[in-house]
């Protein structure tokens, strides 16, 4: 996913991006700005930092200071859009930050091209009251990007995103703008919000669960919220998280499990199956998992959650599952020869294990 984000800085944007500059700037050099831009180390620039390096070779560039660069952006940014169209936002989180007042407006504005979520973070780590009051406004606000960026620029955890001392030490703080998006009519933002509260968890789960207690119940869609935002909890098996969705301890037999083989190579699948009989005497809520516990290169296991099913099962009903889990390399995942582990999980509980050895050329 990077390595095409990256390719998407490419000669035709800078083309653009060029004219553009030179159309709003009369002493813009269109050359010198292309040369610069593919020095000779561009091609072995990853995401980052082709973005980083187009907004620094920008403020090189354009004439005059940052509030005079800060005008001619807003006019060279119209046409723009997409990914790309964060190096905006990035320029004022680069060369921005010794005037808020010119700045924060710009991150407003810029978020509608392309989040602002990464640039606000230098602000929130100079300003945290300022900041933070800045969210609860752009909470209030009638554009549905500024409030998901209200909600999306304090997660604790932000992925590719600077570290805010103050949210991690602390998430409790941000949660009045959560408690202003919790029923927003906009999925894009009620995503951000669950984003956000799964973060939290992290640190505090106790204080996410708290929040759940309260919400639960309020809407549809709140609750739909909440399942995503303690998506964490219920993979670890949290028992008043898993409570909280009517995952319970239930009674049942174990009629049948196995794996296809013992043995399986890099870059094939293994087959499981099992299958399960309710016993209760009253049909009950099953959240089927399976754990892949993967070695580690210093020859330790880390667990790996994949959510089978959630289906609602029938006294003496039987429920019959066959998955296959592939072995492949990945960006995110490199694989290591050796015992592994397939396990079954009912409701937060291990019910089932089978061992396996993964051969590695």
């Amino acid at each position: 996913m990077a390595d095409l984000l990256k390719d998407m800085y490419n000669p035709a944007l800078v083309a653009k991006l060029s004219a553009a500059c030179a159309g709003v700037d009369p002493l813009f050099n269109t050359e010198a700005f292309t040369r610069d831009v593919f020095d000779a180390t561009w091609p072995q620039r990853e995401l980052k930092q082709r973005m980083r390096h187009l907004t620094e070779q920008l403020q090189r560039h354009l004439s005059g200071d940052y509030a005079q660069q800060l005008a001619s952006l807003y006019k060279i940014s119209v046409g723009f859009g997409g990914f790309t169209a964060i190096l905006f936002s990035d320029f004022v989180a680069v060369f921005g930050t010794g005037q808020p007042d010119l700045s924060i407006p710009a991150l407003a504005h810029f978020t509608m091209l392309c989040s602002s979520e990464f640039a606000v973070r230098p602000y929130l780590i100079q300003y945290p009251e300022r900041m933070l009051a800045q969210h609860l406004s752009w909470a209030d606000s009638d554009n549905h990007h500024l409030r998901r960026l209200a909600s999306e620029g304090i997660r604790p955890r932000l992925p590719w995103g600077q570290d805010v001392p103050w949210i991690k030490k602390d998430p409790a703080l941000v949660l009045p703008v959560l408690e202003k998006l919790k029923n927003d009519p906009s999925e894009y933002v009620r995503r951000s919000v669950a984003n956000n509260l799964n973060d939290i968890s992290k640190i505090n789960p106790e204080l996410v669960l708290e929040v759940a207690r309260r919400w639960k119940g309020s809407a549809p869609e709140t609750d739909k919220l909440l399942k995503h935002a303690l998506r964490g909890l219920l993979k670890k098996g949290n028992a008043e998280a898993l409570a909280l969705f009517g995952f319970e301890e239930v009674l049942y037999e174990v009629e049948n499990f196995g794996l296809d083989k013992t043995e399986v190579r890099l870059g094939e699948k293994l087959g499981f199956e099992i299958v399960l009989r309710h016993t209760g005497k009253k049909p009950a809520l099953y959240r089927l998992e399976y754990v892949i516990h993967y070695r580690k290169a210093n020859g330790k296991t880390s667990p790996k959650v994949f959510q089978i099913s959630e289906k609602m099962v029938n006294t003496g009903e039987s429920l019959k599952i066959r998955r296959n889990h592939a072995f492949a390399d990945l960006t995110t995942r490199k694989h290591y020869a050796g015992e592994h582990h397939l396990a079954i999980h009912l409701n937060g509980t291990a019910i089932s294990q089978a061992s396996f050895e993964l051969l590695v050329p």
